[in-house]
Parts: structure tokens; sequence; C-alpha cells
């Protein structure tokens, strides 16, 4: 009875795992249903594509970084997902940070280095509305945990807009029509499309595969520690099986004089 009791509990367990880590079907405003993708990430024993993330990365700095910020992500996080020390140091290099006051009082600019967070793309959210119609580029850092469903929305974002609004549905100034945003109405034209970007390591840049290997790269970059906390879980899960057994056993040579 015991041992039907655990196993029980075992399956229950395992179920609301699968749920848990299963992407459910969402639907943005107007009722637009949101196409569920296939992600490597998802399910309790996902991880991520390294070479998607690397591509991901490239598209994030070719496309996305002259507007979006990754506040939260230092360049040297890279390091988790293979890149070597001296190609994170290029990476930084790219770039310049404020830093000071020198020994005269007065701030100065240097080429950022692995311990700095990724450069934002404007000096203060000013400058960021001025440089976009008035609109606030949000920062990228936690996106896809933004809201439920996040990497499917982003995704289907991505690929939801349309040349010309339906007609009867007139946009305003600046404005770019998309099936998945709520309202319809959006103040970022549509960022990508095939062979938008050229891939380093030579695969088709396809629209869908850009905005798949963004979103993938966005992921990482929201739960980094994402892997780790999956290969603890089951670490923890291994753990208590085998200790339900050993008490399980201790417990009928206990009390197997009473049975």
């Amino acid at each position: 009875m015991m041992k039907k009791t655990f196993l029980s509990v075992l399956s229950a367990l395992a179920i609301v795992g699968a749920v848990s880590f299963t992407s459910t079907s969402v639907e943005a405003s107007g009722g637009v249903a949101i196409p569920q993708q296939k992600w490597s990430w998802t399910g309790p024993f996902g991880t991520f594509d390294r070479a998607a993330l690397r591509r991901g990365l490239q598209v994030y700095t070719e496309v996305c970084s002259g507007c979006h910020s990754l506040n939260l992500m230092s360049y040297r996080n890279l390091a988790d997902i293979g890149f070597s020390e001296d190609e994170i140091k290029a990476i930084a290099a790219d770039y310049e940070v404020e830093d000071g006051p020198d020994d005269e009082g007065e701030m100065f600019f240097r080429e950022a280095m692995p311990a700095d967070k990724f450069v934002s793309p404007f000096a203060n959210e000013k400058a960021a509305r001025a440089s976009n119609n008035g609109a606030m580029p949000p920062d990228l850092s936690l996106m896809i945990k933004a809201r439920k469903d996040g990497a499917n929305y982003v995704h289907a974002l991505l690929n939801g807009y349309e040349e010309e609004a339906p007609e009867g549905v007139e946009l305003n100034e600046g404005m770019s029509y998309n099936h998945y945003f709520p309202g319809n109405q959006i103040a970022m034209a549509p960022p990508v499309e095939d062979d938008y970007v050229e891939y380093e390591d030579g695969t088709p840049a396809t629209q869908q595969q850009i905005t798949s290997d963004i979103v993938t790269f966005l992921a990482w970059a929201a739960e980094p520690e994402l892997e780790e906390r999956k290969k603890l879980g089951l670490k923890v899960m291994i753990f208590l099986g085998l200790i339900t057994f050993m008490l399980y056993g201790l417990k009928r040579k206990i009390w197997a004089k009473l049975h």
C-alpha cells in the first residue's frame, strides 16, 4: 500500500511538472490565438540551444540594441552559454561606458569590460523617447517573463506585422499594424525580414529563424539560471525518492514482528 501511494505521488508530481513547463495557448488582445512554438528549453529536461543563443546575441547586437537595452545582463554572463574570455572581451570592447571621475574630477569614457552591464543605446529615458516619436523602447532583460507564454507571444509579435492595416482600420501616424499587439497598433516598425542579418555560422537567415533565435536569447537572458535550477530539481527528486524507499524499508524492518 505504501509503495502504491508513493508511486501515485510521484506520478502526480510528474504531471504537475510537465504542465508547469508546457506552454499554454493564450490569446492576444482582440482574441487572436497566439501560435505555439516548440522551444528547446521547455519541459523538465529542456536546455538552451547554444548555437541559437549565439545567433540570438548577433540579432540583438545588430538589430535590437539600436533601440532596446538589456540592463540586467553583464557581458561576462555570456561565458555561461559558451563564449570564451577573449570573445567576451572583444564583444564588450565594441562599446564605450562612462566612468570616473578621474584625478581632475572629470567623467570620461572607456571601452566596456566583461564586468560591465550591456551598454544601453540611450543615455536616459528622455533621449530614448526623443529618438522614438515619444515611445519608450522597453528593456528586454525580462521581456520573455513579462507576460504569460512570453516566448510564444514575442515570437508571434515579431511575425505579426502587416504591410497595410485591414479595411476599416485607421492607423495613427507612425504606427504599424500587428495582429498580436494589444490594440493592433504598435510604434515599433517591422524589425526583421528574410536575410536581415548574415549569420556568422552560415545558417539561412529567414525571418522565422531570426525571430526564433532572438526569442531563445531573450529567454536565456530572462532566466540564465534555468538549466541549473532544473538540474537541482532533478537531484532533489532523486534524493527524495531514495530516502523514501530507505525509510519504507526501515519501517518494514522495525515493525516486521507486528505484520
